[in-house]
């Protein structure tokens, strides 16, 4: 029977401004220290994105310090197939894919390393993320998603996921389902223009969708959260507000603390290199605290 940690939950990624994962400019061992000192006590469990620097540099730290954290570590995949489908570039050259590949191929195999070499403090392991949605511009085909999954099941022995929105669960992605030992989902209603009363009941329904549609398969909720600034891109800035993400965090965290729901709030820190220039951007502005490291209402009026 699958056993996973609880308690409270967050996603780590602690670029600040002038870095970016894209340019291979990654936070230094003070910066992600001073991170961590932050969050720990409040966060027992982590979620990191991909095999890089930045993700060998936390668990280095982790262990070094003998910090109380334990860790979803993930691979990001890069596209492997062109995605017409995407608003905002989704198509590649045949080398560039070829590329990818041969990349994607390397990152599984880090992946795979750093689980193994860190095994006490890495408590499970996310093959992708948001590489199946139809709007993604790293599109990995099912099959191919599957072959990467079972690579690593084969490898390590931490239970093994994929994170995604829910949609997919709903719809493509039975046979990858069926490979995991748990479903990783994301829901975000205010991308879906909802307002803040009715998030919570959609991201409880959105769970209950995916829950009837894979019996048996535990669900851990990789992703939700609250954007504080919109510039109107997917968002309407009416929706957005430091108000906003306190209400619905906790809501959020009431309902999944309650239930038992191991939940990931997107996200602990602003990130300035996410998305387009404009500084109103929403992909920049998930975070409990913004990218000078202050925090926002929310932790301000206590979660």
């Amino acid at each position: 029977m699958l056993k996973l940690p609880t308690g409270r939950a967050i996603c780590y990624s602690g670029y600040r401004e002038g870095q970016s994962p894209d340019q291979h400019h990654y936070p230094s061992l003070d910066q992600i220290h001073e991170d961590l000192l932050m969050l720990q006590g409040h966060w027992p469990l982590l979620r990191l994105y991909d095999c890089s620097t930045h993700a060998l540099r936390v668990l280095q730290l982790i262990r070094a310090e003998g910090l109380r954290f334990q860790v979803m570590l993930g691979a990001y995949l890069g596209a492997e197939a062109s995605n017409p489908g995407c608003p905002w570039g989704g198509l590649y050259s045949p080398e560039q894919l070829a590329a990818n590949t041969a990349e994607n191929e390397a990152e599984v195999g880090r992946l795979i390393a750093l689980a193994n070499e860190y095994s006490d403090i890495v408590f499970s392991v996310a093959v992708g993320n948001e590489a199946t949605v139809d709007w993604t511009d790293h599109l990995v085909p099912v099959p191919r998603m599957t072959l990467h999954v079972r690579r690593v099941k084969r490898s390590v022995a931490q239970p093994v996921t994929f994170c995604e929105s829910y949609v997919p669960w709903l719809r493509t992605l039975h046979e990858l389902a069926a490979e995991l030992d748990f479903i990783s989902l994301h829901t975000y209603p205010v991308w879906e223009h909802k307002p803040v009363h009715e998030a919570l009941a959609h991201s409880q329904a959105n769970y209950a969708q995916v829950r009837r549609c894979h019996p048996g398969k535990p669900i851990v909720i990789t992703e939700a959260g609250w954007a504080t600034h919109s510039n109107g891109r997917g968002i309407p800035p009416p929706h957005t507000s430091q108000a906003w993400q306190a209400i619905y965090l906790r809501d959020l965290l009431g309902w999944t603390d309650a239930e038992g729901i191991l939940c990931f709030v997107f996200e602990a820190f602003d990130e300035p290199w996410k998305g387009s220039p404009d500084p109103l951007e929403p992909e920049k502005h998930w975070g409990l605290y913004t990218v000078d490291r202050q925090p926002k209402r929310v932790l301000q009026e206590g979660l």
